[in-house]
């Protein structure tokens, strides 16, 4: 598999995952970022759309993936610049910043996702709010992730080339108004995300974080965006395939399908993750297995 291409889950501290993707009892010294980092080169850290991390934390994430050599973060810019537009101050990109820098500084940061909702649209008032942010952060590798159709635009992908930003394709329930799927670049750095394609708790408002990510990908769903994959890393320097379907480990799942299809033979996947999902063995196999000389299943 060409090493520009980075696969992995977002996220790894999902109680959940707990009998399903780790071991139901692993013990105090057990670390789900160093036993992801086992399987996976990039995992997404979405903590820090809910709370900046700090410099110490970060510190510590850079020592727990040291054994995976070319292991690569990338990480979801605080809300307060995305959702709460018009809130953030000085402070808050302070204590983004901290953190940041300190991956960035290791050469561990691949990307700095700007995930704006559906309801970020192409206005005048949002182009100017976008940007003013863009260039705010223009010091880091920036990826653009918007939901709404409306930016859909050639002007948009050709503005965001010309300031060396990266765009986002999205799988998402499809909508009127939503994204559809791509395989666009606009800067040397690709990024792909996979959310799932639950329609029926996407937008219900009172549905729990879980229920919206649940979803398992199949086999003739994930093909179309292997083509994908392969058209974006053709175009850039380095690209990333997050798989954010979370719930009960499915993420994890689907991005070794993803890797396996890529690499063109099995690959090592987490033990426990074979008695909830057995379909995966088609694409891999449980850690400590020999895979040398393994066949795929499925062309």
């Amino acid at each position: 598999m060409n090493k520009k291409i980075y696969i992995g889950p977002a996220g790894w501290a999902y109680k959940d995952w707990e009998g399903v993707v780790y071991p139901r009892k692993p013990g105090p010294k057990f670390d789900p970022l160093e036993y992801l980092a086992r399987f996976f080169n990039t995992i997404e850290i979405n903590s820090s759309f809910y709370r900046p991390f700090t410099e110490s934390t970060a510190k510590s994430w850079v020592g727990r993936v040291s054994s995976a050599r070319d292991f690569m973060f990338t990480a979801k810019l605080h809300r307060v610049f995305t959702h709460e537009r018009g809130k953030a101050t000085a402070d808050d990109e302070k204590q983004v910043r901290e953190g940041m820098d300190l991956l960035r500084g290791a050469g561990k940061l691949g990307a700095l996702l700007l995930q704006f909702p559906w309801s970020f649209k192409n206005t005048d008032d949002e182009r100017v709010y976008l940007a003013k942010l863009l260039e705010r952060f223009r010091d880091y590798p920036l990826v653009l992730e918007i939901r709404h159709s409306s930016w859909n635009n050639p002007q948009i992908y050709e503005w965001l080339e010309e300031v060396s930003v990266g765009v986002c394709n999205v799988d998402q329930p499809l909508f009127a108004k939503s994204i559809k799927p791509a395989d666009l670049t606009t800067s040397q750095i690709g990024y792909v995300r996979l959310h799932g394609r639950n329609y029926q708790d996407w937008f219900r408002e009172k549905a729990p974080r879980d229920d919206r990510y649940n979803y398992l990908y199949s086999m003739d769903e994930l093909e179309p965006w292997i083509t994908r994959i392969k058209e974006i890393a053709a175009k850039t320097k380095e690209s990333y395939v997050i798989t954010n379907n979370h719930f009960r480990g499915q993420a994890v799942v689907n991005a070794l399908e993803i890797k396996a299809t890529l690499a063109e033979e099995r690959v090592a996947g987490p033990a426990p993750l074979f008695q909830k999902y057995p379909e995966l063995k088609e694409s891999a196999v449980p850690e400590h297995e020999n895979i040398e000389g393994e066949p795929m299943l499925f062309s």
